[in-house]
């Protein structure tokens, strides 16, 4: 195993943590098959191929991703198209089935989208940051692929643009054309927020019977946005079932004490639906206790720590830009996951990166390990001489 070694800690212990809690978390899933140990040995092995996948990809060097990622980038732009009439999940078109699999486009968009902006941004500069024209090509793929995404997934939509303004921002893209980004940015957030209000919740009804379209994931997005579930003022007339994942959320964390209740001893899980995914850092809460739901947001906030150490190191730009892109996708998306856990955000469906159980989802995350690992590696290479360079030095001083 090369590159850095902290990366490499830290990759592991999320994916042991991902394993303990993903077989504590499945109970639902153990019930309905029948079959205890199916849903954590499907799991434990799609992260045991994701291993091999990250090892794999960071032995290959970071230049090649520049050409790769400009490839996975046009077949994710036809993919999210295809799936726009082809994909379905709980009523909204996000996975495209192929037979054997099925995998989510997104993913991929996401990890290509990055490398290229970070290609793009590197290399088409001048003496003051990158240029205007590599900036309105990656803006303008930007909302190609956020207006392909969002109709169905808003908030890896919301993400995206996110991480890639970081980018931007990285790269030394005009200060200008940043604010006027982010103030657009604002007054759309503020003019969503108004007219969610004002919709009438007749409108919505008629809205969430349709199946197709544009239209049939509004009522979701405005109820997550005004929150309308009425909180009674006596605790016995709380309707459990009304708002069912935030409220379970919410019992876990509001009973786990310091240390929780132990691996395997969660009591909410049975009643969260996706215990094992988008809530699963409640579930670490609850079993673990305040302690190590610290520890993984801890993980986390290393892993952007150590990719900021890797991109100073770097001597060319683009694997310094590729490196801080890939970490800021998964933490960005790590810290919405788990506010949304705790109550401080609301619901998006977003995966606890490298953590919850999934297919894609698992095997892009590390992904994104893998190619951070490869910058890293190069990066070190550069950095710290070879023996024979030592020795050269040494008898020359």
């Amino acid at each position: 195993m090369q590159g850095d070694t902290v990366v490499w800690m830290i990759f592991l212990l999320l994916c042991m943590v991902s394993v303990i809690e993903v077989y504590s978390a499945s109970s639902n899933m153990s019930y309905d098959s029948g079959h205890y140990w199916d849903p954590v040995m499907r799991h434990g092995s799609f992260v045991l191929v994701g291993i091999i996948l990250a090892w794999l990809i960071h032995l290959i060097p970071c230049v090649w991703f520049k050409l790769l990622n400009v490839l996975i980038l046009l077949v994710s732009f036809a993919m999210l198209i295809v799936v726009l009439f082809a994909g379905k999940i709980n009523g909204g078109a996000r996975w495209l089935d192929v037979g054997i699999f099925s995998f989510q486009p997104s993913e991929l968009a996401k990890i290509s989208l990055v490398g290229v902006s970070a290609f793009l941004l590197s290399s088409m500069r001048t003496e003051k940051g990158a240029s205007n024209l590599s900036f309105k090509i990656v803006l303008g793929l930007t909302f190609l692929v956020v207006g392909l995404i969002a109709t169905e997934n808003l908030s890896t939509a919301g993400i995206i643009f996110i991480v890639l303004l970081g980018i931007m921002f990285i790269s030394q893209v005009s200060a200008k054309w940043l604010a006027w980004i982010v103030g657009g940015m604002i007054a759309a957030a503020a003019l969503g927020v108004f007219v969610a209000h004002s919709i009438p919740e007749s409108t919505l009804d008629n809205w969430s019977v349709q199946e197709h379209g544009i239209l049939h994931r509004v009522p979701t997005w405005v109820h997550r946005i005004t929150d309308r579930h009425i909180t009674p003022e006596n605790p016995d007339d709380y309707d459990i079932y009304d708002n069912i994942q935030v409220t379970h959320a919410k019992i876990a964390i509001a009973t786990c004490n310091i240390v929780g209740k132990g691996p395997g001893n969660s009591v909410e899980r049975d009643y969260l639906p996706q215990a094992f995914s988008d809530f699963i850092y409640a579930i670490i809460i609850e079993e673990g206790g305040i302690l190590s739901g610290a520890f993984v947001m801890f993980l986390y906030l290393l892993l952007m720590w150590r990719a900021m150490k890797i991109a100073k190191r770097c001597k060319a730009l683009f694997p310094a830009y590729l490196v801080m892109g890939l970490a800021l996708m998964m933490v960005v998306q790590a810290m919405i996951n788990m506010a949304v856990a705790v109550g401080a955000f609301p619901v998006t469906g977003q995966p606890l990166p490298l953590i919850s159980k999934g297919g894609t989802a698992t095997f892009v995350n590390c992904a994104y390990i893998g190619m951070i690992l490869s910058v890293s590696r190069s990066a070190k290479r550069v950095d710290e001489p070879s023996n024979k360079q030592k020795i050269i030095a040494t008898s020359t001083t």
